[in-house]
């Protein structure tokens, strides 16, 4: 596992990306500082990575999971529910592949939506 700080305005959430394929290109990527979206509670941003759905993507995922979404070269960090989420579930427009965690609570992010710009740097 290769450790990661996100950051957005004052907050600094520690997180770590795993050994996949995917991730290993993220990982060659950092670091970014752009500007990102909100889907409910999901925030994503575009990266300079391009990457097939792997074999074992997720169409559904868990609060703290990152994921990158290859219909968007996307990096997405979950926290709650997205508008086509279930009851009880964390629903991404399209299956994404996993490409690591943040430590802690990711729920967090709620706080700083409304920032202009995130950065993803290796720790």
């Amino acid at each position: 596992m290769k450790q990661i700080k996100i950051i957005l305005g004052d907050l600094i959430l520690d997180a770590e990306l795993n050994d996949g394929p995917t991730a290993k290109k993220v990982w060659e990527a950092l670091p970014i500082e752009t500007s990102f979206n909100t889907w409910g509670d999901e925030i994503y941003f575009s990266i300079p990575v391009e990457a097939e759905l792997e074999s074992d993507a997720r169409e559904v995922v868990e609060s703290g999971n990152l994921g990158y979404w290859p219909s968007g070269n996307a990096f997405c960090i979950f926290f709650g529910p997205t508008p086509i989420s279930s009851a009880g579930e964390i629903r991404p427009a399209t299956a994404v592949n996993m490409i690591g965690k943040v430590i802690g609570d990711a729920a967090r992010l709620k706080e700083k939506m409304s920032e202009a710009v995130i950065m993803v740097e290796r720790e």
